[in-house]
């Protein structure tokens, strides 16, 4: 081991330590007991299935399961998402991970998005507020069924990048990707949203220090500001929702200055205008909040609803610690409004005209035997143009941002340079449903197909207008897209979906 990673591995040590003995007065000595002895075993994987590219989850989890070795287990607040015990192939090295047929999440972070209450039919407008990496928000795409927008916001620059390239593999379309302070919604858009999802920067103390994500000692200075900042997010979130809408507020820390105090802080600036609800039922153990915390001899009692929220312990379920609630807005709270940011120059978006759009989606239904027309007026979309690409923008986005900069909306469905030339994104999403315009390889092609390399074919004549295909395998699993000329398909794979050696 590295003097790297040796240091990284004592510094998680006596940061798990230090959690521990501040975390032990909140337990009853059996649980506490029961905590220590689940944190001696590893943390279960867990995958969420994408319903988009599913339409059955759990028969799709179950053929996965068979095929790859797998001991599934359920989550039993997420309908969507299982635990992964033993498994011969790893979870990770499936084409369908590769494809986004399904999303690798701890299942503690399926919570959240699983206490909103949600109508598809309604078309709701939910914004994620900090939203990077993206699971959570490709959750709340699913739980909508793409019919309600999606704004999905992060902060961090260096974190769009994997937000937009997450919800491209998922499939999403009714999304846009912005990037700003999450305390700036509720001045610029008071009253707005269904649903807002708040799932907080933190300290991460969940009791489950991983390689990627090691648990670090963390000062009270330090969990005194991120308190403060996560009550000004949340109050912001109050008010960017709708009266009568849902705010979902989780952290993945199991400390009380994160969780119940930040509850207690806002439930006491707003009184009666939130409720925080009840979730029973939906959780089948006990994981209620916290009513109280005594520190330095000094007892904190908390408003009567903080116990409505969930503090799942890693015992309970076998998860990484996480906390969430559930929290109404029963009245407008006060603002004082300020203008969301403009554009600062064209966006050189055109929207197709109705005679083109026609001819776009006609072709596309003539090669493939797709009717994307249909998909397009059930999901709220149009079709829009700049320079030489094409794309599928919500509608929802002009009617209630179409001056707020973004980083990406909607889905790239096409380039036009040497007539249409589907993408990536909008085959994979769609490949499934073609009737047409697929071409199948054989299990020997697949390994050859996924280190990047053009493949020498029998291609039937005619086999699309496009020159694009769908590239499936003789077990129907899609492989994206590729060009097919006369004997040669030539490998469009994106440089992500390769596998080196």
């Amino acid at each position: 081991m590295s003097k790297v990673k040796k240091s990284q591995t004592g510094n998680s040590i006596s940061a798990m330590n230090d959690a521990l003995q501040r975390f032990k007065p909140l337990l009853s000595e059996q649980n506490f007991h029961l905590l220590l002895g689940e944190l001696q075993q590893p943390l279960q994987q867990a995958l969420r299935v994408n319903t988009l590219k599913n339409a059955d989850p759990a028969e799709s989890v179950s053929r996965w399961a068979e095929m790859y070795g797998w001991q599934i287990q359920p989550i039993p607040y997420c309908e969507t998402g299982w635990q992964i015990g033993q498994a011969k192939v790893p979870v990770s090295q499936p084409i369908e991970h590769r494809m986004g047929y399904y999303y690798i999440q701890d299942a503690a972070s399926m919570l959240p998005v699983s206490l909103f209450k949600m109508d598809p039919s309604n078309s709701p407008l939910i914004l994620d507020m900090a939203a990077s990496p993206g699971g959570k928000t490709t959750h709340l795409v699913d739980r909508s069924g793409d019919l309600g927008f999606v704004v999905a916001n992060d902060s961090g620059r260096d974190r769009i990048t994997m937000l937009r390239l997450v919800l491209q593999n998922w499939g999403a379309l009714n999304t846009a990707v912005t990037r700003f302070p999450g305390e700036k919604f509720g001045q610029w858009y008071p009253d707005t949203f269904d649903r807002v999802l708040l799932d907080a920067p933190c300290s991460m103390q969940n009791l489950r220090s991983t390689e990627a994500r090691p648990m670090h000692t963390i000062s009270s200075r330090e969990m005194q500001t991120l308190s403060h900042r996560q009550q000004h997010l949340l109050w912001s979130a109050l008010q960017a929702v709708k009266a009568g809408g849902q705010v979902v507020y989780s952290t993945c820390s199991l400390d009380p200055e994160e969780d119940e105090v930040v509850l207690d802080a806002v439930l006491e600036r707003a009184g009666a205008a939130i409720k925080i609800e009840t979730v029973d039922g939906l959780v089948p153990v006990s994981a209620a909040g916290l009513s109280s915390i005594t520190a330095d001899e000094n007892t904190t009692v908390f408003h009567p609803q903080v116990g409505n929220a969930v503090r799942l312990w890693p015992h309970l379920l076998k998860t990484s610690g996480f906390f969430a609630a559930l929290i109404t807005k029963q009245q407008s709270l006060p603002v004082e409004k300020e203008p969301a940011p403009k554009v600062s120059s064209s966006l050189d978006l055109i929207p197709l005209k109705s005679r083109d759009a026609r001819q776009i989606t006609d072709q596309l239904l003539q090669c493939y035997g797709f009717d994307f027309k249909a998909v397009m007026e059930a999901h709220g979309l149009a079709l829009w143009q700049r320079q030489n690409v094409l794309y599928a923008i919500p509608d929802a986005w002009w009617k209630y941002f179409n001056q707020l900069p973004f980083q990406a909306v909607g889905m790239r469905v096409a380039e036009l340079d040497n007539g249409l030339t589907p993408s990536h994104e909008w085959v994979a999403r769609f490949g499934d449903n073609f009737q047409k315009g697929v071409l199948v390889i054989s299990g020997e092609q697949t390994t050859a197909w996924l280190r990047g390399e053009d493949l020498t074919v029998g291609i039937p004549a005619g086999m699309s207008a496009t020159g694009i295909v769908a590239v499936r395998d003789e077990l129907g699993r899609l492989y994206g897209r590729g060009k097919a000329g006369s004997s040669r398909l030539r490998n469009l794979l994106p440089n992500r979906w390769v596998v080196s050696g």
